[in-house]
This record gives structure tokens, C-alpha cells and sequence, in this order.
């Protein structure tokens, strides 16, 4: 792992960023902080002092959790992206015209009104990017519990949950960055293996995965030529940049680069769509016309460049919603097989990690203002991922 020196106070032009001037980092330490984000322009934001502790002391419930470090990723770019039609700006609630940003990652409870819940309990979950959280604990089990919030009763529940660690046997305490950089996305991709075979791949022998270098695509590729092969191929789309390295995963049968699009067979294929790209997914659909048998859109990697919508050939463009897909297999399966079968995949596959994604750590505001400017503007190396914190470096 590295740990990168943000002591420069400099930031990106194109973002706003409101560093409270008179007021030290070492006094923000102890203070309450949120980073929001223009639900406009996703690249204005700014840091907003918080009254979340001052609140809690006035409550009579609730558990106030300290948020340690989470991870950012092109996934939580598609979480801003879709934060109006999908409801994730629903989750972490700001002041009007302003979002938080979902991520995933870790905080420890710093005070509990909750008996169930201990003082000093590390948990792993879905957090805003802030400082602090106050989340009213129910279904309590010794593996986690489920935020009761009210604003977030109508939203998905597999979001809702949080993982108490002391009891949880898949936790390794020096995987934190690799359970928070990868895991969501495994989750993603495990659903996404599951619903093609579900559905014996819309007739087709090929499955195409656009930015085939991004963490769901490279899980999905593992999940497809590990247990797949016999049933179908799987062809890795990228930026010439990324081929290399998207050669080195060693999951894919073929690896396209974007610009050599036109020399792609033409036999039956489903598209899962990582990347958001609609002159790629036009490009695709033209190529392959009638034998585009399934169109799955899942990500935004490309968050600029959006769909186009005018009608193209073959499969419609669907969205797959991962929380959906999950509870119709919980449904079927039950929640503790759907859970079991889920960690040995996730076991598997971070054992075909190892130490192949370089781990950048870095905390303090300057570090996750300049982070988030990067991760936006499609900035970020395929190779490395990023565990932040406001808080600043100890």
C-alpha cells in the first residue's frame, strides 16, 4: 500500500470547494463535516460544517457512528449520476440542490443509546461522505442491523445494512481496503452472473463487457470464466490504455479495444454496459443488429457521454438494478443460502485479487476533494483504487 502526501492545499479548477479558512484542519477534526456535491454539476462541492453531534445529544436513540475511511470508485460516480432517478441521493439527505455521495466503508460507534449496540463496535456498510452518521439500529443480530431511519424505509434494503465486524468470520482486518474498494461491485456482479444464467444468456454464446477494466466487469469476468466457459465467451471491451492491463486479469477469451470495434464476429451476443457510453453502445448495436440478443446496462463510467435515444437495432437497452435481482433471489433461495453462496464466490475471488490493485490511501479535505475531481473526470488508473477520509492525516 502507499499513502499519498495531500499536504498541498491546492484544488482542481473546476471545482469549488469552500476549505473554511479561518478555521484549522486539527479544529476540524473534532467537528462534524460534510462533502457535498452539486445535484446540477456534478463537479461543484464543497465542505459543509455539520450539526449531526450537537443533534445526537438531544436524542433519546440512536447509535452515532464516526466514519473512518470508505473507498471511491467510478461506482459512486454512478450513484451521483442516477442520485435523482434512482433515488441515491435519498439515502444521506442534504440541504436543498446539494447531495451527499454514497459510498462504502467503515466507522465505529462513538456513542450508543441502543443496548444492542456496543460503544466502540466497527461496522462495514453504506455511508455518506462525511464525518459522522447517526443510524437507528433494528432487526439487531449479531452479524449487523438494519438502519430504521425513516427516510430510508422505501429505499432498497440490501443498502440498508450494516455489518457489525467483530462477529463477521469473512472480515480480515488487513483486507478493509479490498472488502471496501471491490465487494459492492463483486456483489453487482455475482447478481449479474446469476440473472444471464438465469436466463441461458438470451440465446447467445458471447458476452460482451464494456469497460472491461472496471472492478464489476472484472468480477463478472472471473464469476463467467471460471463457471461459464463451457457456456459461454467472454470479450473484454477497453481504451487502448487499459489493455495491457486488462490483459493481465486473465478472464477474458478476447480483449477489444474500442476503436476496433468493427472487427468483432458478428455471432449472438448480450452486452452488459459498464461504461455509459452511448457511441460505444450505438456502435455495438449496429454491429451486431438482430444478434444483439441482450442489452444490460448497468454502469457510468463514461458519465458525460449519455445514451442516446433514438431506437436501435436488436435487443432494447435495459437497466439492471442490482438490489431488485437480489431480493427475487433471496426470495426463491432464501437468505442464508443466497448468503452463503455469495461469501465462497467473494472468497474465491479475492483470492484471485491478491495484491493485484495497487491501494492508495489518503485523508484530510484537500485529499478527497482532488480524489473525487479525478475519479469524475475518468482520471484514476484501472490498477489502483482509493480508500479516503476527512479526516485529516494523524
Amino acid at each position: 500500500m502507499s499513502r499519498l502526501d495531500w499536504s498541498s492545499s491546492s484544488i482542481i479548477a473546476s471545482i469549488t470547494v469552500d476549505l473554511f479558512a479561518n478555521i484549522g484542519e486539527n479544529t476540524m477534526a473534532e467537528d462534524a463535516l460534510d462533502f457535498l456535491i452539486s445535484r446540477e454539476d456534478l463537479r461543484e462541492t464543497t465542505f459543509e460544517a455539520s450539526s449531526v453531534v450537537e443533534d445526537f445529544g438531544h436524542e433519546d436513540a440512536g447509535v452515532l457512528l464516526k466514519i473512518d475511511q470508505f473507498a471511491l470508485t467510478a461506482n459512486n460516480i454512478t450513484y451521483a449520476v442516477a442520485g435523482d432517478s434512482m433515488g441515491y441521493w435519498q439515502f444521506f439527505p442534504a440541504r436543498a440542490g446539494m447531495g451527499r455521495v454514497p459510498v462504502w466503508g467503515f466507522a465505529d460507534v462513538l456513542e450508543s443509546k441502543d443496548s444492542a449496540i456496543e460503544t466502540g463496535e466497527r461496522l462495514y456498510g453504506y455511508l455518506p461522505m462525511s464525518t459522522h452518521l447517526v443510524v437507528r439500529p433494528e432487526r439487531v443480530t449479531e452479524r449487523g442491523f438494519v438502519d430504521g431511519a425513516a427516510h430510508r424505509a422505501a429505499l432498497p434494503p440490501i443498502y440498508n445494512q450494516y455489518t457489525r465486524l467483530a462477529r463477521d468470520p469473512t472480515y480480515d482486518p488487513a483486507a478493509e481496503a479490498q472488502q471496501a474498494l471491490f465487494r459492492p461491485l463483486f456483489t453487482t456482479s455475482f447478481l449479474l452472473d446469476d440473472f444471464l444464467a438465469d436466463n441461458d444468456f438470451f440465446g447467445a454464446g458471447t458476452v460482451l463487457l464494456t469497460s472491461a477494466s472496471s472492478k464489476t466487469s472484472y468480477g463478472l469476468a472471473h464469476l463467467l470464466h471460471k463457471d461459464r466457459a463451457e457456456t459461454c465467451r467472454v470479450v473484454g471491451l477497453t481504451g487502448a490504455a487499459n489493455r495491457a492491463f486488462v490483459e493481465g486479469l486473465g478472464c477474458y477469451d478476447q480483449i477489444v479495444s474500442y476503436d476496433e470495434l468493427a472487427n468483432l464476429t458478428d455471432e449472438p451476443a448480450v452486452v452488459v454496459d459498464m461504461a455509459g457510453n452511448g457511441q460505444i453502445l450505438k456502435a455495438l448495436h449496429y454491429h451486431f443488429r438482430d444478434n444483439m440478443k441482450y442489452s444490460c446496462t448497468v454502469g457510468a463510467t463514461h458519465w458525460e457521454q449519455r445514451r442516446l435515444g433514438e431506437d436501435l437495432p436488436g435487443a432494447v437497452p435495459t437497466l439492471f438494478f442490482a438490489p431488485d435481482h437480489a431480493q427475487r433471489r433471496i426470495k426463491d433461495q432464501g437468505a442464508d443460502d443466497f448468503q452463503q453462496s455469495l461469501e465462497l464466490a467473494w472468497g474465491d475471488f479475492m483470492s484471485a485479487i491478491g495484491d493485484g490493485i495497487e491501494v492508495i490511501e489518503a485523508r484530510g479535505r484537500d485529499a478527497v476533494a482532488q480524489t473525487y475531481a479525478k475519479v469524475l473526470a475518468g482520471e484514476v488508473s484501472a490498477a489502483s483504487g482509493y480508500m479516503l477520509s476527512l479526516w485529516p492525516p494523524e
